[in-house]
């Protein structure tokens, strides 16, 4: 049964909004720990999902991240590139997943490495400014095996000509033979859950300065793919959005909540995906 689609937002709005109110009243204390201050959860709480996130060594030009924030929020992705957003984007979500699904999930995230086989205990894996990433022949390997077995990568906020390239470069090393496609409307990615065969450019926060919806040259939404061979999609590509963002600032009254609301739908779907397929 898909969920309307008005009583789903006004569901999302009120646990946004609760987030926020505890922002308000506890401020980084609500999440604990140093700098942004999360707080690592109970490592050992069992569930059937659990979020991961990819950890990657960036291009040395690179390294070190944006670590920056526009004095809202805490996700300043102080650990290096991979960490952009992290961990509020991450947890938001996660508040969101248990709220407007019937997915168990863990209620904290998990960051994962390719030096070690325990990727492999997580069938869903996100990655961000997939234009810096690096791997080893191993790490490579390590990734191809990963999601020829089944696991689901997603990759998000990265953007324009050069980011593109960049990205493929690494892709080739994971998995070289594999083509790239553009998902279509009608593709079940989109549907089984919400259903989003129309869709639109999500940017980040700064659109709340700029009124622009892209960075770089990155003016069109490009929405793509790469399969297995039974047509499973295993890397779900968002280029040109910054999908994460509007997971973090969505407990923000500036940033527009359509903008919030279609990111919080496509991720939902890929993850109803990834588990079913």
């Amino acid at each position: 049964m898909k969920f309307s689609p008005r009583v789903s937002v006004a569901i999302l709005l009120a646990c946004l909004s609760i987030v926020l109110i505890s922002l308000r009243l506890n401020g980084a204390q609500l999440f604990g720990g140093p700098d942004s201050g999360f707080s690592s959860g109970n490592p050992n709480e069992k569930a059937e999902f659990y979020w991961s996130r990819l950890r990657y060594t960036p291009r040395a030009s690179t390294a070190g991240g944006l670590g920056y924030s526009y004095g809202y929020g805490y996700g300043y992705g102080r650990g290096g590139n991979w960490s952009r957003d992290y961990p509020k984007a991450d947890r938001q979500f996660l508040m969101a997943l248990r709220r407007l699904t019937r997915i168990q999930a863990r209620s904290t995230e998990q960051v994962v490495d390719l030096d070690s086989d325990e990727i492999f205990n997580y069938p869903w894996v996100y990655a961000v400014q997939v234009e810096s990433w690096t791997f080893t022949d191993a790490e490579a390997k390590r990734l191809r095996d990963y999601l020829l077995k089944g696991g689901f990568l997603m990759v998000d906020d990265f953007h324009g000509t050069a980011d593109w390239q960049s990205f493929m470069d690494g892709m080739r090393m994971v998995l070289p033979d594999r083509p790239v496609e553009d998902l279509d409307n009608n593709d079940e990615i989109f549907h089984v859950l919400y259903d989003l065969g129309t869709r639109f450019q999500v940017p980040g926060e700064q659109y709340v300065t700029t009124g622009r919806t892209y960075e770089k040259d990155g003016y069109v939404p490009k929405w793509r793919a790469i399969r297995d061979d039974k047509g499973r999609v295993m890397v779900a590509i968002c280029h040109n959005m910054h999908l994460g963002d509007a997971w973090e600032w969505a407990d923000t009254a500036e940033y527009p909540e359509n903008f919030a609301s279609m990111a919080f739908r496509v991720g939902l779907n890929y993850i109803m995906y990834g588990m079913t397929h």
